[in-house]
């Protein structure tokens, strides 16, 4: 696959051929996506496959039970319930992903960004295969009738819902803000830095690929993200989680914190996303990237003064270099749990 190419022209579908799409497909796209994902520890996810008409009626009732059980439902028109009804049937495929729990919140963080970047990596793969995807969440599913509909446990996290089809017409673009404009570099030398042997990627360079992974899906196009790239050794070794790891330069991306707690969640998502994009852009280009969320950033013990917005939190540190000088650390596989209903 072309990633580049692909994620840059992917776009979110919400109007589907009525037209079966093979379990068999996507189950295949499914192991690709997850296999796409990289980590040292094994995350914990599954997901729920919505495809018959029974299945997918049932889904529609828990999805709306939130308005039509309030007191507000006896106001809302029937037109429109048949509508939002309409919307989940003519959906060929709804797949649920959720992310299991964990013993603490670092662990938790680990399993929301891996199902994140699987249903990211799933997007791309679906896009190859001509199939068209919308990322859906809402409030008014955080209620109990949606939750004991897809089997929600205490402690998981539900992640969103990617509505699946076919398609005829793919939307324009919208443009995305220049990653130049949330870029920071961070030095304590003045000094510039000499590119000797020691397999540094030059900013230039990780830009290029930023301004491609910020092509990944956001709601109402907030871009929360933000980057800063630490270059100059001292501030490096501060920032190594062994001294085992060598990497050259680090990436830290934040996000702004928003009020809204499911917009906070839409954001997290949306980072994770574009944190996947860059990793797969970097495996083309033969670098080493290692992502990670290192004690301190729950803490807010910062090792080296980043100068944070108490507004922004960290969300990963991606250790960057050359595959050449960097041995490649082991990938655990992650596990593939699918409920077909």
């Amino acid at each position: 696959m072309n990633f580049a190419k692909t994620i840059a022209e992917r776009r979110t579908i919400r109007k589907f051929k009525d037209e079966t799409v093979p379990f068999e497909l996507l189950n295949t796209l499914l192991k690709q996506a997850s296999s796409l994902w990289k980590s040292e520890e094994q995350s914990h996810w599954r997901c729920v496959y919505y495809e018959s008409a029974a299945s997918r009626l049932r889904l529609a009732e828990s999805m709306f039970a939130k308005v039509t059980g309030s007191q507000l439902g006896k106001f809302i028109p029937s037109k429109l319930t048949d509508f939002l009804t309409k919307s989940v049937l003519s959906t060929p495929v709804h797949l649920v992903f959720i992310a299991e729990s964990a013993a603490n919140r670092r662990q938790c963080d680990e399993n929301y960004a891996a199902v994140c970047s699987i249903m990211q990596n799933l997007q791309l793969l679906g896009w190859e295969n001509g199939l068209g995807m919308l990322w859906y969440t809402d409030p008014m599913l955080n209620y109990p009738s949606f939750f004991n509909e897809i089997g929600l446990k205490v402690g998981e996290k539900f992640a969103g819902i990617l509505n699946i089809g076919y398609f005829d017409r793919s939307p324009k673009a919208r443009k995305r803000t220049p990653a130049e404009q949330n870029w920071t570099e961070f030095m304590t030398d003045t000094k510039p830095r000499i590119n000797t042997n020691d397999h540094y990627v030059s900013s230039p360079d990780i830009l290029e690929i930023v301004n491609i992974a910020v092509w990944a899906p956001n709601d109402g196009l907030r871009e929360p993200w933000r980057f800063i790239y630490v270059t100059d050794p001292e501030s490096v070794a501060k920032l190594q989680p062994s001294p085992a790891n060598t990497s050259p330069s680090f990436l830290i991306v934040v996000a702004k914190k928003e009020a809204d707690p499911h917009k906070q969640e839409e954001d997290y998502a949306a980072v994770c996303c574009l944190i996947q994009n860059f990793q797969l852009l970097a495996s083309c280009k033969g670098w080493y990237v290692r992502r990670t969320i290192p004690e301190w950033v729950y803490e807010r013990r910062l090792p080296i003064p980043l100068n944070l917005d108490p507004q922004e939190r960290t969300l990963a540190v991606l250790e960057v270099g050359t595959a050449e000088q960097i041995p490649s650390s082991s990938s655990t596989p992650s596990t593939l749990n699918v409920i077909r209903l």
